[in-house]
């Protein structure tokens, strides 16, 4: 007679598996935390250096001394509008006055616009040397004994390079002009057409190869083929959109065909629309496998309740399946996206400008984006061009946070809302 599976006789060769068990559990345990503190430094020292970059001590040397445009010992910052008004057609040539008041009226300025104005075109301050956030902290007396030996003529001042004229000023080839205003609408634009485009043709091939496609040899071999796309390097999508959306759709993509070019003479498809459209090619496969993911995780027997009370296909799929796997779809859109933002090959290949000083106005319009941006400033050789470069690589960081701040919240909402259903 056999003895039972609890018999005390299976206690002995039975614990030290379970004691090998437990202490593989624990290496393993010690293996993801270590893994996890080590991911966290790394991405807490990424962000030190670029918050490290992003501010810090500057020494300025101006053109022309603020003091000697005072008007009757009243210095510059407490004269009215008249006054500063005053000081530049006192200081400038007259075309150069035109040219400004053809951008937009002197008169209609504000007095911190015209103080702008006299500090970028008569104060005109040069940038001698640029110092990080850890150097302005603790290594002050060095920097000021440098300013008094070098720079006796120079000012030190504690520079915050993300600021409002930074993120409202055009793309400007002196530092300390230069702003992202027009590549931060580039970005918005792009995204903008990106998920416009890719999140619902995803989720509607999803819901077709996962609720209706047959499983034959096609059908099989289309899956596998998404799959593979998921996995190919940006910059191949960059020569598709530049074969299809720049050359071959030119006459959609540049605005021609509808007669709302932003530049006819111009017009050549290298627009926010072909950028868009491309990047949306780039994340269509990720949308659409995480999405066949997110479906093919609702219970069978949710189906199967529906179709039993007369719903059709359609009406299982719509008003049961699809709202089931939402928040799924929604959080792997959400890092399809992420990338998205980030990207700069494919961007390079379809067209977009490393300088460009106007603001895209269209979806036809030139573009360039944060990314690009920042690539262009990197490559500069002055110190100051890296300063900028990590203050875009912030709002950008911000830029993306924020979007996915607006998935998380409302993927929240939505688990929110099927619990209460239930």
């Amino acid at each position: 007679m056999t003895e039972p599976r609890g018999s005390t006789d299976s206690i002995p060769a039975f614990l030290p598996r379970l004691d090998e068990r437990t202490r593989k559990g624990e290496r393993w345990k010690v293996i993801f935390l270590i893994s996890t503190l080590l991911g966290v430094f790394f991405l807490a020292t990424l962000l030190w250096s670029v918050v490290n970059d992003s501010f810090g001590y500057v020494i300025l040397v101006n053109e022309t001394d603020p003091a000697t445009l005072s008007r009757d010992g009243v210095p510059l910052e407490n004269l009215g509008s008249r006054g500063l008004l005053a000081v530049l057609e006192e200081n400038l040539p007259g075309r150069r006055l035109r040219s400004l008041a053809e951008e937009r009226p002197l008169e209609e300025r504000s007095s911190e616009e015209l103080l702008a104005v006299i500090e970028d075109e008569i104060i005109n301050p040069e940038i001698m040397e640029t110092y990080d956030l850890s150097e302005s902290l603790f290594g002050k007396a060095r920097i000021l004994r440098h300013l008094e030996e070098d720079y006796p003529d120079g000012a030190l001042v504690f520079r915050s390079w993300i600021n409002r004229r930074f993120l409202t000023a055009a793309q400007s080839s002196v530092a300390l002009h230069a702003g992202i205003r027009g590549a931060f609408l580039g970005t918005l634009m792009t995204i903008l057409i990106t998920i416009l485009t890719a999140f619902p043709v995803g989720i509607a091939g999803a819901i077709w190869l996962e609720e209706y496609a047959k499983d034959n040899r096609l059908n099989r071999f289309i899956r596998i083929n998404i799959y593979n796309l998921a996995g190919v390097p940006s910059i191949i999508y960059g020569m598709l959109g530049l074969a299809l959306f720049v050359r071959a759709a030119e006459p959609l993509t540049s605005g021609t065909l509808f007669g709302a070019a932003a530049d006819p003479t111009t017009a050549n498809g290298r627009t926010v629309l072909s950028a868009g459209l491309t990047l949306a090619l780039l994340i269509l496969p990720v949308i659409i496998i995480n999405a066949q993911e997110a479906l093919r995780a609702v219970p069978g027997i949710l189906r199967q309740s529906s179709l039993a009370v007369g719903a059709t296909k359609w009406q299982t799929v719509w008003h049961h399946v699809l709202p089931a796997s939402f928040d799924r779809i929604l959080t792997g859109t959400v890092l399809a996206v992420s990338r998205a933002i980030g990207e700069t090959a494919p961007l390079v290949v379809v067209g977009a400008s490393t300088f460009l000083s106007q603001d895209p106005t269209s979806i036809f319009s030139k573009f360039t984006t944060l990314p690009i941006q920042i690539y262009q400033w990197t490559a500069r050789p002055q110190e100051e061009f890296r300063r900028i470069a990590a203050a875009a690589i912030l709002v950008l960081l911000i830029l993306m946070l924020s979007l996915n701040a607006v998935a998380v919240l409302l993927r929240n909402r939505i688990r929110a809302k099927k619990r209460q259903s239930r």
